[in-house]
């Protein structure tokens, strides 16, 4: 008998002596409905005004909205990140709010934090010198939000309070129904080493000097506020996820010059960052809908990756009615792209990637990621968006609005095991997916 096979019958075995110890089992006395089939009137909300019985949303159904302009630059050689934002909040409940929360989810990174409390106190078994002086000798780093101000649109200072991962903004007068207030807040923060320090972004830092950044929850964020919660300010523990209000963004990043990028949004300036010839290529694969148009070349990233340009120039997004935002950037990236048709609008499917991830990511990784688009908008609806992107991070694997970093590299020869490959397709699918359902 094959292994699978055998394998086979004795889990069925299993489960079905569980399912017999569990009819054996005497149920449960009073008004409990015990049945897998019953219906969940205990566990969905009560119909009323915000939503009915069905689920649809009802007459006073609401969406807060937060739009965002931001303006931030990364310096690459301290590894540290500088911003300023605009904040256009939009008060679309029926009551007045008197105060506004924000979530800072990067001061779990801060020295102060308290997120290690939350963490296994056991001993490591064994460990190296680096991770037991790190871990138990050295200073840790900190890595939350400076904040160097909160303004109202008028430029006054606002008074606000922070509570770790959180920060509540007071207002001077309750924001009514259908009412806008604009904030202004500048802030900075030393970006984390993840292969380190852990998170879900960071630097990747290579042996050739170069950092590939994956940078989220990068900004102070609107948190949620909705009838069924109120303020949704729970502190952010890391490893836990997150809703956030939906709204429009311009987002101008400014990096080293010889850096190419991707973030959540359309481009708006790419004759600016890109060469000519990559202006050309580009152009080429908003028409190529069988394979990928290599963009920016494996010889032009490894040109880039020894220079180390002290210049800059600044990416320009704008993204229209999306969550959150995303931004991965180096001089190491390969960038390759190709479209997908849904009727008359074009997707544009896209991957970038250190030459570490080649051969597996100039083969794969596109093509997965125009395969998940096709597949999910077949059982579902059409991609919302105009673009999805494959990011190369080591080790991550988490989704944000049109981007998400997915694991997966070759051996430093080029091998890889049906493994690799198999695990980097899974979680580019996975990822890209969640822009379907969050």
């Amino acid at each position: 008998m094959k292994k699978s096979i055998l394998i086979g019958l004795l889990t069925l075995s299993f489960f079905s002596f569980l399912n017999a110890q569990e009819l054996a089992k005497p149920k449960q006395k009073g008004h409990v409905d015990e049945n897998k089939f019953r219906q969940m009137y205990d566990l969905l909300a009560t119909p009323n005004t915000y939503r009915t019985a069905s689920g649809a949303p009802g007459p006073y159904y609401y969406q807060q909205q937060a739009d965002y302009k931001i303006d931030i630059e990364l310096d690459d050689k301290n590894t540290r990140l500088y911003g300023v934002e605009t904040v256009t909040y939009t008060n679309n409940a029926q009551e007045s709010l008197d105060y506004l929360w924000m979530q800072l989810d990067q001061n779990i990174a801060a020295r102060t934090s308290k997120t290690p409390l939350v963490d296994s106190n056991t001993t490591d078994p064994a460990m190296s010198t680096q991770a037991f002086s790190r871990k138990y000798l050295e200073e840790k780093y900190d890595g939350g939000f400076k904040i160097d101000y909160v303004k109202d649109g008028k430029g006054s200072p606002m008074p606000y309070t922070i509570n770790e991962t959180m920060m509540r903004i007071n207002l001077a007068k309750p924001l009514a129904h259908g009412e806008k207030i604009v904030l202004n807040i500048k802030w900075n923060y030393i970006i984390n080493n993840y292969m380190l320090d852990g998170g879900r972004s960071g630097y990747e830092h290579f042996e050739d000097g170069n950092n590939l950044y994956v940078l989220a929850q990068f900004y102070p964020r609107m948190a949620v506020y909705n009838d069924v919660e109120g303020w949704q300010n729970m502190q952010f523990w890391g490893s836990g996820e997150f809703a956030l209000p939906f709204g429009n963004f311009e987002v101008n990043i400014t990096v080293p010059a010889d850096h190419i990028m991707e973030a959540t949004g359309v481009l708006q300036n790419r004759a600016e960052v890109f060469t000519a010839e990559q202006v050309k290529r580009y152009a080429l694969a908003e028409k190529s809908y069988d394979k990928p148009v290599i963009v920016v070349t494996q010889a032009e990233a490894m040109a880039a990756e020894k220079g180390f340009s002290t210049q800059k120039k600044t990416w320009k997004f704008k993204a229209e009615n999306v969550r959150d935002f995303g931004i991965s950037t180096s001089r190491k990236f390969i960038l390759d792209a190709m479209a997908v048709k849904f009727g008359e609008r074009n997707v544009m499917a896209v991957s970038i990637y250190p030459k570490e991830g080649n051969p597996l990511w100039e083969e794969y990784s596109t093509r997965a990621v125009a395969h998940t688009l096709k597949s999910y908008s077949s059982y579902t609806f059409d991609y919302p968006y105009p673009k999805a992107v494959s990011v190369s991070a080591r080790d991550q694997g988490m989704e944000y609005p049109m981007i998400c970093w997915n694991f997966g590299r070759p051996d430093a020869d080029g091998k890889y095991t049906d493994r690799v490959k198999y695990g980097m397709l899974g979680v580019i699918i996975h990822e890209v997916g969640h822009n379907f359902f969050q």
